[in-house]
């Protein structure tokens, strides 16, 4: 393969120490032959105030730190998204980063990309419902994700060690099964 995927991976925990930028960390390394990650970090965005992001000629337009984060996206060939569950559902800084990226809707950073979703949680449930939200919200910004294999990993506190490696072996498979499913996913929808 002549031009690898690259990959954009984003982490829905701001949180150091976060268990789900650890397990992006992990899927970089992870990743098969013919794949590239880099991590965007969303951590700057300010709160999605439609009013800022008019084109010109209006006075207001993107925060220069917005249209860096969507150039990131538009970049990208394919993302993966790590997130933990916040109140069963997407955590308000990663919807807010969609929000952004998906603007403008004609133009979106985000139109018809490949998407993995992943997450980490010290719960029994493995952020389950976050991705179930995560997938609706698929719908309108037009991304593609995987259906299959998911990645659920659950009692996270169990299955980092100290430094945060991912030191649980099934959760490493499940990654790099998932991650060759989403660059074979990325090049079947180049072709279309």
């Amino acid at each position: 393969m002549t031009n690898p995927i690259h990959v954009v991976g984003i982490s829905g925990s701001l949180r150091k120490g976060s268990y789900n930028t650890a397990l992006l960390h992990a899927a970089r390394e992870l990743m098969p032959d013919g794949m590239t990650m880099e991590i965007a970090d969303f951590s700057g965005l300010p709160i999605f105030n439609a009013d800022e992001d008019q084109p010109p000629p209006s006075s207001a337009q993107a925060p220069a730190i917005v249209q860096a984060f969507r150039d990131t996206l538009r970049a990208a060939d394919a993302l993966v998204i790590a997130s933990p569950e916040y109140n069963y559902s997407i955590p308000g800084g990663l919807k807010n980063a969609i929000d952004w990226a998906s603007r403008p809707p004609r133009d979106s950073s985000l139109n018809g990309k490949p998407l993995a979703i992943m997450g980490a949680t010290t719960s029994l449930l493995g952020t389950a419902r976050m991705q179930y939200h995560l997938r609706q919200v698929c719908v309108f910004t037009n991304m593609f994700p995987l259906n299959k294999p998911e990645v659920f990993v659950a009692k996270a506190q169990e299955k980092f060690d100290a430094e945060g490696k991912l030191i649980d072996e099934m959760a490493r498979t499940l990654i790099r099964s998932q991650l060759e499913a989403l660059l074979a996913w990325t090049l079947q929808l180049k072709k279309v």
